[in-house]
């Protein structure tokens, strides 16, 4: 099922709210409403995504917001929403026997013939949120089996060129199935590497079997934002700082700005500095880390709207993660 075009021009924008559910969902320029913890709010619509990470302090509603007219449904067990011009999909996938791989394969494989299928072919940015990331030894941790089923479900459709961005984060409590979310457009992006960072699919072998298959950024076409990896504290292929949360924080950071100084040779209208048109998601995996690394986001980049997160980052020595959208 193709769904209907519309010959407008993509339009994003990502905020956060504290408006009730039920008020941002009446609202049909509502492309998406992302809801972090148990105590998310719940409903039928498809366009409720639900995290099962619990947020510091009482989070707002992560809103996505289009120009256009919004219509969602279901297909099976895929949600979806679309305005003509940008979809946003989601699909819960259960490991059957804890097998992450063929989740991830099944997941990817479904992501990538049903996106083709309602007509938005171009993959911009991706979610992942699965148990016990750093579970297993070796070639045997469930990220890297993790990396290898996402692989073979994108199979050959996917170059280097087109990889979207993405996250893939673990959740501290298990839920036994693999949560991905994305958004997809009819006109391509551009993938951004940070020159910073080894672009994560040419990480050497040490890494596993298989580089993750991810763009450190995806550029969508103006007025879009920038949309932002998941970002850690790595440089060239290494972890650094794996002591000290607040210079992970300020690594990290320094890889987002350099991502939108990338951004800016082809965007210049993009603001310089990460600020009020900036919006943070940050990842932590200590619990009794979580307030510190707040309160650092808070006096390195204060007028950027944040929301905070427990959970589990995709090596063990990473005590951050960071994604979001500037502009």
């Amino acid at each position: 099922m193709t769904l209907p075009l519309s010959v407008g021009a993509p339009a994003l924008s990502m905020s956060y709210s504290h408006e009730s559910l039920d008020v941002l969902l009446a609202s049909r320029d509502v492309l998406a409403v992302v809801a972090f913890g148990a105590n998310a709010p719940m409903s039928d619509d498809p366009r409720l995504i639900r995290v099962a990470l619990e947020p510091l302090g009482d989070a707002p509603l992560e809103v996505w917001r289009t120009s256009g007219h919004v219509a969602a449904g279901r297909i099976d067990d895929l949600a979806y929403a679309h305005d003509g011009t940008l979809l946003v999909a989601a699909m819960d996938v259960p490991e059957v026997d804890g097998d992450i791989r063929a989740a991830a394969e099944h997941a990817y494989a479904a992501l990538r013939r049903r996106t083709a299928d309602l007509g938005y072919p171009h993959l911009l940015r991706i979610w992942n949120y699965l148990d016990d990331i750093t579970v297993g030894e070796g070639d045997e941790e469930r990220y890297k089996h993790f990396c290898v089923g996402r692989a073979d479900g994108l199979g050959e459709a996917l170059s280097t060129a087109t990889l979207p961005a993405a996250t893939a984060i673990g959740r501290v409590r298990c839920t036994g199935r693999l949560q991905v979310y994305w958004l997809a457009s009819r006109t391509a992006g551009t993938p951004l590497e940070n020159p910073r960072q080894v672009s994560a699919y040419r990480y050497p072998r040490q890494y596993g079997p298989q580089p993750p298959s991810f763009a450190r950024a995806m550029l969508p076409p103006a007025p879009m934002p920038l949309l932002l990896s998941g970002t850690a504290a790595i440089r060239g292929h290494e972890s650094l700082h794996a002591d000290c949360p607040d210079a992970q924080l300020d690594e990290t950071l320094e890889n987002i700005r350099s991502l939108v100084g990338v951004a800016r040779t082809r965007r210049p209208d993009l603001a310089p500095q990460l600020g009020a048109e900036t919006l943070l998601k940050a990842y932590v995996r200590e619990a009794d880390e979580i307030a510190q690394v707040d309160a650092g986001l808070a006096a390195r980049a204060p007028d950027a709207p944040r929301v905070v997160l427990h959970a589990r980052v995709c090596r063990r020595e990473l005590r951050l993660e960071i994604d979001g959208c500037h502009g």
